[in-house]
């Protein structure tokens, strides 16, 4: 009794803690920039959560998934529309809800056939639903707007109570905001519902659950009306918050992207893809404004996420769990330290090595051998800065070699030391 006490209120720390930075992110990153950043850091976290009760939950593989957060910001953007010319009464506010419900019926439509099949077949047809879906939106453009889309107007019915219009974007963040707490607390509910558990049963051997009862295909559609919903949620976060919805929102571009990175966020944990959808900010928002090998960036560190953290950042954090638990956690501090020094190393080494190819291959020819990294000028062509690549990539392989050492021998002693701990 005293454990599930602890636990209940370790969970109400840990979303109440949620709900308190939700509120504040604002009033530290209150720049233009920043908010735009947060408000779409925001929906993907939703879109991402709802991927994830597909892939993480009921291990069902989509390549789609893009196309009910897509159609479900089609709908929400025709209906704001509609309400901007008065022919329907509608709270904006709500909006999202018309987003999702679209989601989940077009989840009614299209998962009675994919849920027909598990696994690689089930994959296969939805990316096979992904670019017809992609396909039709130029073919219709009644609907789809064609190539340029469907835009609206956000500041469309009344302000809800009386001043808010949606019109600034701080109004927008904490819609988004709001919307992103109710659909977490949601999916996270989702997941201690007999439904939730038998997905992950479904998941884990389908056929025992076939066995004690369970038609597995059902369970799969009802799974997949659900994640289109929250899916189609963020949808309609995303039309008000660009005011266009195009389609790019339905491609199979989206669909990978979202896979991808609540993949690195890691799937097996609740809170995983929430921090995929924080890289995809830095990566797509960030980062591809700052340099053109982005992608070549991106594409190397989910290579290591796959071959050395497979289970994605999350995992990476809940192994630390026991050591904290059991107070041995200072011990690998030395050992982190020295890890992090390594992979320093090695990082500024790929940065210099990547930037000065590109910058060889794409612009030396227009622009001069010369090229500024962080203020730095460097040749491209001269000996100094590629032997300074040399220097630091062995140097970095050196500190990682001893790194990955010590941190295999503290963790064996400190993992043996908590099991000594907890016997004692």
């Amino acid at each position: 009794m005293a454990a599930a006490s602890g636990s209940n209120r370790a969970r109400w720390l840990v979303w109440g803690g949620f709900a308190v930075l939700l509120v504040v992110l604002p009033l530290v990153f209150h720049q233009g920039f920043a908010l735009t950043l947060l408000c779409q850091i925001g929906t993907i976290m939703i879109f991402a959560l709802s991927y994830n009760m597909l892939l993480g939950q009921a291990g069902m593989l989509s390549f789609g998934h893009a196309v009910y957060a897509g159609l479900g910001a089609y709908i929400a953007v025709h209906t704001l529309n509609f309400i901007g010319k008065g022919t329907l009464v509608f709270p904006v506010t709500l909006l999202p809800l018309i987003g999702g419900l679209g989601g989940a019926f077009f989840g009614v439509l299209f998962g009675y056939v994919t849920t027909k099949k598990s696994g690689t077949p089930f994959a296969m047809i939805t990316l096979g639903i992904g670019e017809l879906v992609a396909s039709m939106a130029l073919m219709f453009p009644d609907f789809f707007g064609g190539e340029g889309g469907i835009s609206t107007n956000r500041i469309a019915g009344k302000p809800l109570l009386g001043f808010i219009t949606y019109g600034p974007q701080i109004q927008v963040y904490y819609l988004v905001a709001a919307w992103l707490f109710i659909c977490a607390a949601a999916m996270y509910a989702y997941t201690r519902t007999p439904l939730g558990r038998i997905a992950n049963a479904v998941r884990d051997n389908p056929e025992r659950a076939e066995f004690i009862g369970y038609e597995t295909q059902r369970v799969r559609y009802l799974v997949l009306i659900i994640a289109g919903f929250f899916a189609g949620v963020s949808g309609g976060l995303s039309a008000i918050n660009f005011e266009i919805v195009s389609s790019e929102n339905v491609s199979a571009i989206r669909s990978g992207t979202i896979l991808l990175f609540t993949y690195i966020g890691g799937i097996g944990h609740f809170f995983g893809p929430m921090i995929g959808a924080i890289l995809l900010g830095v990566f797509v928002v960030v980062l591809s404004t700052v340099t053109n090998a982005w992608l070549l960036y991106l594409g190397l560190f989910f290579v290591l996420i796959v071959m050395y953290c497979p289970s994605g950042i999350a995992g990476l954090i809940m192994m630390q769990a026991p050591l904290t638990r059991g107070g041995r956690w200072k011990v690998m501090l030395p050992a982190y330290g020295l890890a992090a020094l390594a992979g320093a190393v090695l990082l500024a080494g790929l940065i210099l090595a990547v930037e000065m190819l590109y910058y060889h291959a794409l612009e030396a020819a227009n622009t001069g051998p010369v090229m500024h990294l962080l203020g730095i000028g460097l040749n491209v062509l001269a000996v100094g800065p590629w032997a300074t690549v040399a220097v630091l990539g062995v140097l970095g392989f050196a500190l990682l070699a001893a790194a990955r050492r010590m941190v295999a021998a503290r963790w064996d002693r400190a993992l043996s030391d908590t099991v000594a701990g907890v016997m004692q």
